[in-house]
């Protein structure tokens, strides 16, 4: 397994959180867990949660001696963050995971690859009639600027297989643009960034989702953003779940969430985000993240359905019907949680350690933490499914 790397904006405690849960939800199945995560301040490094552990560098080349070593049987890459998801892909277009017979557990990588590159991930939901916003795949600025003269200004730009908006920006001039369109394409390993109109000011929504091998799935919680699209959602207040969409609105957008991750074949945890106009019921999907996320560690605590945990054992083969929920102690994983309450997740940014920050929100994440909280625990009781940090 591979663990999330150093701490960085947009990427620390959830993965830790969401690797240890998984670590752990192997070894209940009597798998033997080696991990390899470049950050020993992780709970997930500590001796008892995984069989192996290195503390190594997390590149091709040192997991490739690790695998030589260890000789696994699999690899689960959708737990350690965006930084596990890249590596296994390099490691399958270097030819290693071939090379030692290594499986790639959960998420295939052909899903892998259609989710994140954003080319291949816009043919598809053409192909499945789902809205996605105009928008083209860019290798260079011109191309980007060529597109700019078409579909006019603000632009977005989302590049691919980055976190957090990683790179990523609005522009509402060509200067800025022309700036913002270098900036992504640097980000992006393969340099590749999308380039989209923007519809800042719609709502932005997502779905957690949970399907496994079987074509089972579930949305294990919805979530809405109280900031508008236009701010990165790792930025703004989240409150699970939705509180201000119509019965008719979300089960729509639910039923294009398990649309499209069948379509894709994720088999795991996984996120869709979706821009809605209220006033129209007119939708676009923004992106999915085809592995555990940071609002997956969000979902879990709001709902107290541990989905690390139940999409590890998906990697394993086992159908959502097949897992015991550990919290409930009387359901599987394959009922969806039914909330009473609210929770509330606020952004912290330390702006003493980053007096000389930019502190204007947008398409990039500054946050570095986050506080929760709960309408059912303000009453001074705690939520069912477990109280809320």
């Amino acid at each position: 397994m591979i663990g999330s790397g150093p701490i960085i904006i947009g990427q620390a405690a959830e993965f830790d959180y969401a690797g240890t849960q998984a670590c752990r939800a192997l070894r209940e199945e009597g798998v033997r867990v080696v991990l390899v995560n470049s950050n020993p301040a992780t709970i997930m490094t500590d001796d008892e949660v995984a069989d192996r552990v290195y503390i190594e560098p997390l590149t091709v080349e040192v997991l490739e001696r690790v695998i030589e070593r260890e000789r696994p049987y699999g690899l689960l890459p959708t737990l350690g963050g965006q930084t596990g998801l890249n590596l296994a892909v390099e490691l399958a277009n270097a030819g290693v995971l071939e090379r030692w017979n290594v499986r790639l557990l959960g998420t295939p990588l052909h899903s892998i690859r259609e989710a994140e590159d954003r080319d291949l991930f816009r043919q598809l939901l053409i192909r499945i009639d789902e809205p996605s916003i105009e928008s083209v795949t860019v290798h260079t600025v011109q191309e980007g600027l060529t597109f700019a003269a078409k579909a006019g200004l603000p632009l977005i730009s989302r590049p691919a297989y980055t976190l957090g908006g990683t790179g990523g920006g609005m522009a509402a001039s060509i200067p800025e643009l022309t700036a913002l369109l270098e900036r992504s394409l640097r980000a992006s390993p393969i340099g590749q960034t999308l380039v989209e109109r923007s519809v800042a000011g719609w709502k932005e929504v997502e779905y957690e989702v949970l399907r496994d091998g079987a074509d089972n799935a579930i949305t294990v919680c919805n979530m809405e953003n109280f900031d508008p699209v236009g701010v990165h959602t790792g930025d703004s207040i989240v409150v699970a779940p939705s509180q201000t969409l119509s019965d008719r609105q979300y089960q729509m957008l639910r039923t294009a969430s398990l649309k499209i991750v069948r379509a894709l074949g994720i088999e795991g945890g996984c996120n869709v985000q979706f821009a809605l106009d209220p006033r129209s019921d007119r939708y676009y999907v923004i992106e999915v993240n085809p592995r555990v996320s940071r609002s997956s560690a969000l979902a879990s605590k709001a709902t107290g359905y541990p989905i690390a945990r139940v999409a590890a054992k998906i990697a394993l083969g086992k159908r959502l019907d097949e897992i015991p929920n550990a919290v409930t102690a009387g359901t599987t994983a394959a009922m969806e949680p039914a909330l009473d309450y609210c929770v509330v997740k606020i952004p912290r940014w330390p702006f003493d350690k980053f007096a000389g920050g930019d502190r204007r929100v947008g398409t990039q994440m500054k946050a570095t933490g986050e506080v929760h909280g709960d309408r059912a625990h303000l009453r001074g009781r705690p939520p069912q499914g477990g109280s809320i940090p």
